[in-house]
């Protein structure tokens, strides 16, 4: 079904699905949600929340952020959230969070990195240092990005979890180090950590189908140095996370989270074209490599995503076309020097 609003849209991406509603059933201890204030955290919290009530049982499901947006906050507790204002740089007020056996981190930090590489650096390491240590007895979903891959031919399938970081870029350089971070205290520590790594999700206000979607219906000509990508529907991102919590393990496991196709940039803004009824514009020429994550032993684990490439190419097109609102956060996937 097309989704017409917001409200629609929330309501889809936390909707849980029989897989979830079981996991909950299996899994013990509450979960806590760290980062629960930007693009992916409402949702998955919300998530979590309907798939414990479904589910029958009883956990405290916890959001902790800086919440800057009392809108936000307010939102989750009406949900039946518990929200918890905290300052993850602030190493005091993370050792002052509640326990908690489950823990699923979204901290992070991305866009602007090339203005404040050192904030970056912060965010991406030092956060992760802190909740590390404090949460060394929990299982940890680390949320993570194929940008710690090298660049790759399409033909090559896409970067397994067994290959070699080869991280482009200080962004990409700083999330391997968040990776690392983790790893040292699982190893030294015993959490149960797992590195899920993730591209690239789509929410119809973000995402890199809405990014060549609107760049097609706007007129705006499509990059092509990067010429393929991999995507998947943030709600069946947000079901693999939550059912990851079962995978973790010390030493940690790594899990290249997407959906099953590599898609062409030029197919995908020819289809808009024809959707639209535009033409399509492009400029650069394809460099031959692009980030590209395969992800069957995922899908092998947890499942074939429940969203297919063309039904999220179908919905992205129906609210762009409708002038659905944008996050205006490119994912900026067509910068190939690691420059964000």
């Amino acid at each position: 079904m097309p989704i017409e609003t917001e409200t629609q849209l929330e309501q889809r991406l936390a909707t849980p699905n029989q897989q979830d509603i079981e996991l909950m059933r299996r899994l013990s201890g509450n979960v806590m949600v760290l980062g629960a204030g930007g693009k992916m955290g409402p949702s998955l919290v919300r998530r979590c929340k309907r798939a414990i009530e479904s589910a029958g049982v009883t956990k405290r499901v916890m959001a902790v952020s800086r919440f800057s947006s009392m809108e936000a906050r307010e939102e989750l507790e009406a949900a039946g959230v518990e929200t918890i204002a905290c300052d993850l740089l602030n190493r005091d007020e993370v050792d002052g969070l509640p326990d908690c056996e489950n823990v699923l981190f979204l901290a992070g930090r991305k866009f602007g990195s090339t203005d404040r590489t050192d904030l970056t650096w912060a965010n991406n390491v030092i956060v992760p240092a802190y909740v590390a240590h404090r949460y060394r007895a929990s299982r940890i979903v680390v949320f993570s990005t194929g940008n710690v891959y090298p660049f790759v031919s399409p033909a090559s399938g896409g970067s397994l979890e067994t290959d070699e970081p080869a991280p482009r870029g200080e962004y990409a350089q700083s999330c391997l180090g968040r990776e690392r971070m983790f790893e040292y205290f699982s190893r030294e520590l015993g959490a149960r950590c797992l590195m899920f790594r993730l591209n690239y999700a789509v929410d119809l206000r973000y995402g890199v189908l809405v990014d060549i979607a609107r760049k097609v219906f706007d007129g705006q000509p499509m990059d092509l140095t990067v010429s393929h990508f991999n995507v998947i529907w943030q709600g069946d991102a947000n079901s693999y996370a939550l059912r990851s919590l079962e995978l973790c393990e010390s030493p940690p496991r790594v899990l290249n989270v997407t959906g099953g196709e590599i898609v062409s940039v030029r197919q995908a803004a020819e289809f808009y074209a024809r959707r639209f009824q535009r033409e399509a514009v492009f400029k650069g020429e394809a460099s031959g490599v692009a980030l590209l994550n395969n992800s069957s032993r995922c899908r092998q684990l947890l499942g074939e995503p429940e969203t297919t490439l063309e039904e999220l190419m179908e919905l992205v097109a129906h609210w762009v076309e409708l002038g659905g609102r944008s996050l205006n956060k490119p994912t900026k996937f067509e910068v190939a020097d690691g420059k964000f």
